[in-house]
C-alpha cells in the first residue's frame, strides 16, 4: 500500500505499508509501515516501525510504543489519532 491523500487545505496523510520477508528488528510481524499525518509541513501523527525501535507512534513531539495486532487495526488506530488531533 502506498497512498497519499489531501486532508484539507494544508494537510495530507501518507500511508505506506510493505510486506517484508522477515520481521523488522524488534517487531513480531511481516510488515514494515509508515503512516503519517502532516499539517503545514509538520508531521503531527505518525505510526511506524523502523529497525531498532520496533512498533511505535509519534503524537506531536512525543514518541511511545505501539502494540501492533493487525493491519486493519493499525489503520483504525492511526485514523483515530488523526481525528483526536483534529479535535
Amino acid at each position: 500500500m502506498n497512498e497519499r491523500s489531501k486532508q484539507g487545505e494544508n494537510a495530507f496523510a501518507e500511508l505506506r505499508v510493505w510486506r517484508v520477508p522477515e520481521p523488522v528488528r524488534w517487531s513480531a510481524h511481516i510488515f514494515k509501515y509508515r503512516l503519517a499525518f502532516v499539517v503545514d509541513g509538520v508531521c503531527v501523527v505518525r505510526f511506524d516501525n523502523e529497525a531498532g525501535k520496533g512498533d511505535h507512534r509519534h503524537l506531536g513531539p512525543v514518541e511511545m510504543p505501539y502494540s501492533f495486532t493487525t493491519l486493519p487495526e493499525l489503520l483504525a488506530d492511526f485514523w483515530r489519532q488523526v481525528d483526536n488531533w483534529r479535535g
